[in-house]
This record gives C-alpha cells, sequence and structure tokens, in this order.
C-alpha cells in the first residue's frame, strides 16, 4: 500500500506527470511493493522555500508505505527518485527533499491490513 506524494515547485505538463508515474511505479519494486498497490499523487506548482529562499526549481517527495522501510530500500529510492527528477525535469538532486514513513495501519477498500 505506497503511496508516493509528489509537491514541485514548477509548473509541469500532464506528459510529465505521466512519466513521473509510469516511472515511480516501477521504482517502487526497489521497495518490495507492487505497483498495482501504488498511489502517486503530484502536485505543481508549488510553493516550496530552502534556507529562506523561494525554491524555483525544486521537489519534495514523501514516500509511505505499509510496514517500516529497510535503510537499503530507501537508499536505493531516493537515488531513483533524484535521477527521475533530474533526467525529466531538470530539478538537481540537492533540490529534492525525500522524505519515508512507514504505516502500521493501512486501510483500503473498506477494510484494514
Amino acid at each position: 500500500m505506497p503511496f508516493i506524494d509528489c509537491k514541485i515547485s514548477k509548473k509541469i505538463t500532464d506528459e510529465k506527470k505521466e512519466v513521473l508515474k509510469s516511472e515511480l511505479g516501477k521504482n517502487i519494486s526497489l521497495m518490495h511493493k507492487p505497483e498495482s498497490y501504488l498511489m502517486v499523487g503530484i502536485v505543481d506548482n508549488y510553493s516550496l522555500y530552502f534556507a529562506g529562499k523561494r525554491l524555483e526549481n525544486g521537489a519534495y517527495v514523501g514516500v509511505k508505505v505499509f510496514g517500516k522501510p529497510t535503510p537499503e530500500d530507501t537508499e536505493k529510492m531516493t537515488a531513483a527518485i533524484c535521477g527521475l527528477f533530474e533526467r525529466e525535469l531538470g530539478i538537481p538532486a540537492s533540490a529534492v527533499y525525500v522524505t519515508y514513513e512507514g504505516i502500521s495501519d493501512w486501510g483500503w477498500n473498506g477494510g484494514n491490513f
């Protein structure tokens, strides 16, 4: 039951959103989670500030997974996310924050896991 929440400081096209969604769907396997349960949220043109200044070309990505992610898995996922955002959006890795949260209680389809 992963959820990847992307907040991007600049406007991006629907086509780029599709690319991000598809690539994140592939990358979630790095955390041993299936794309078939992945939900992705993308908010562009989001106001982000870093070191007290507006960040014109940056992103925050929050990754939530059912269970506890391992440091090895999060290390691989961070590299994949930063590479994707740099390659597709021109956002340098130094302007991308990625956080991880393990969730013990996750509901879906009228019940909990």
